[in-house]
């Protein structure tokens, strides 16, 4: 038996129900303090991004909050476990902008026979049509013209669904127990949100919703909900058609979900799934914000999301670490971590746009060379490493703050002992690039994480040998460089930081040393093993 919550200001006119908007008072306007990330290009074509944040206010009674299909129950057992985690965090959202006066629609797609007589319902019903009416407002949307630009970043042709296939019988088997059709099981919007029938609106239409949002003068919206691949993108009502229509729009990131499953290109986790067509979307569709920016306190995280968050601040000429690492962390670390890609600026080689994101991270690998970012940009690093935390270099990271016999320009910053602090070495000089480097372990027998089981002679590398002793007394070498007539050099090795925190630096990093199978196993080892250490004794 459906009921609803009726309020005193319903007025019933020749029996038909007529629901008058809800105003606030002229001196209760509020305001939305947001910052909209985005990503654009660190250079025309490069495939490299920066990802920024800028500041704006909204006015909360010129914006609306669109709420996509948070279900009752999903056709995917996981799916569905997944929205009951977002549901409660949604709802204070929804909660705190309505009360700030903005306008609230649930969009339960093919929901609508359960809300027939629903206040909320009714209330999308009679607004007034728009005069004007966006092309195609009324349809699905499959692309917006930017999108032409990208590659779509993840393969959701088996339709994305990543139970397992007990999960899928047994979850099917109840559905059905509960008289409803698994593959399409949804009846009405999840009972962890709130409709409140007084001021909220309930519509799945695309001319509905838009006739919703110019009644109301609505500038701003806010999409949430599920799937973001799929409904909160698509819909008539979806992030596409809003940016098509003129309006600011944004998705609220983490509180959204995708249809991904992790045995389909690019074959990462389904978080981390997620992550890339958040990606997609700041690159090529709208902005997004955070649930914390109207809330306070920290963006919501999956119970079941544990990747370790992973910066990788990039600056560097020589070696094309732009590109490599890139590569190496869609390949090798998208199941068990978060990747943040910080470049520097490529116009302005000192400057790290985004580098603020770093003080979020939990652990930090660097491969930069010979910058100078002005002092509150090079603070983020020395806090992060200040407060104990795992840092992994390669190949130049060991005079990354410093220039060669230079000051810095004025209103920049140097790091001079960022080799000893940071890593434990005393990098000098390079041997010739015309020697090529042995590379062993520095012994066979050895039984460290990072190296164990590894053949004695692992390859040689195209790149020229770093001269870094000696090194620090808490520094353990792991690897041997040595190319004809010199000693060897420590070529890799751990560090346990006065600051308490762990480090693992190598001088290898030569574009060719990532073509080569046990250099990408060692490093992934030591960002597993480095990313996992407890302060040091």
């Amino acid at each position: 038996m459906k009921s609803w919550i009726y309020s005193p200001s319903l007025i019933v006119a020749a029996g038909w129900l007529l629901i008058p908007f809800c105003t606030l008072p002229a001196d209760a306007e509020q305001t939305l303090n947001l910052r909209p990330r985005s990503q654009s290009p660190t250079a025309p074509d490069s495939g490299r991004f920066h990802r920024t944040e800028d500041s704006v206010k909204w006015v909360a009674e010129q914006t609306a909050i669109i709420v996509c299909d948070m279900w009752d129950v999903h056709h995917s057992y996981r799916a569905a476990k997944r929205g009951r985690e977002i549901a409660p965090r949604l709802n204070a959202v929804v909660t705190r902008l309505r009360e700030a006066g903005a306008t609230v629609i649930h969009a339960p797609s093919d929901c609508m026979a359960f809300y027939e007589e629903h206040p909320a319902r009714r209330r999308a019903m009679t607004v007034p049509a728009a005069e004007e009416y966006p092309q195609a407002i009324d349809q699905w949307c499959h692309q917006v013209p930017q999108e032409e630009a990208g590659v779509y970043p993840i393969d959701q042709s088996d339709g994305g669904v990543d139970d397992t296939a007990e999960e899928r019988s047994a979850w099917h088997a109840k559905l059905r127990q509960q008289g409803l059709e698994p593959g399409r099981p949804w009846t009405r919007q999840t009972d962890l949100l709130t409709i409140d029938p007084n001021v909220d609106f309930i519509s799945d239409s695309g001319t509905e919703i838009w006739n919703i949002l110019t009644a109301r003068q609505v500038k701003h919206v806010i999409l949430a909900g599920v799937h973001t691949n799929m409904c909160v993108l698509g819909r008539p009502f979806g992030l596409r058609r809003m940016v098509l229509g003129g309006k600011n729009v944004v998705l609220l990131r983490d509180l959204t979900d995708t249809m991904y499953n992790p045995a389909m290109p690019p074959y990462v986790s389904h978080f981390t799934g997620t992550d890339l067509i958040v990606d997609h979307i700041e690159r090529f569709v709208c902005p997004t914000i955070a649930s914390d920016q109207i809330l306070g306190g920290s963006p919501f995280r999956f119970p079941d999301d544990q990747r370790v968050r992973l910066a990788m601040l990039i600056g560097e000429d020589e070696y094309q670490t732009e590109k490599t690492l890139p590569k190496f962390a869609r390949q090798q670390l998208g199941n068990d971590y978060r990747v943040d890609l910080i470049f520097a600026d490529e116009d302005h080689p000192n400057l790290f746009p985004g580098i603020e994101r770093v003080a979020d991270a939990d652990a930090l690998l660097i491969s930069v060379r010979r910058r100078t970012p002005p002092p509150a940009q090079l603070k983020f690093v020395r806090d992060f490493a200040a407060c104990g935390k795992p840092i992994i270099g390669i190949r130049t990271a060991n005079h990354a703050f410093l220039l060669r016999n230079k000051q810095p320009p004025e209103g920049f910053a140097d790091w001079q002992s960022v080799d000893a602090d940071l890593f434990g070495g005393s990098y000098s000089n390079h041997y010739s690039n015309k020697l090529r480097t042995t590379v062993r372990l520095v012994d066979a027998g050895q039984k460290h994480p990072i190296t164990e089981g590894l053949p004695e002679q692992l390859f040689v590398s195209q790149g020229s040998l770093y001269v870094c002793v000696p090194l620090a007394d808490r520094a353990e070498p792991l690897l041997l460089g040595q190319v004809e007539g010199h000693p060897a050099e420590p070529i890799a090795w751990t560090f346990a930081r006065p600051d308490g925190g762990w480090s693992f630096y190598t001088s290898l990093g030569h574009p060719q040393d990532f073509e080569e199978s046990t250099f990408v196993t060692v490093l992934q080892r030591a960002i597993d093993w480095t990313a996992n250490q407890t302060v040091a004794p």
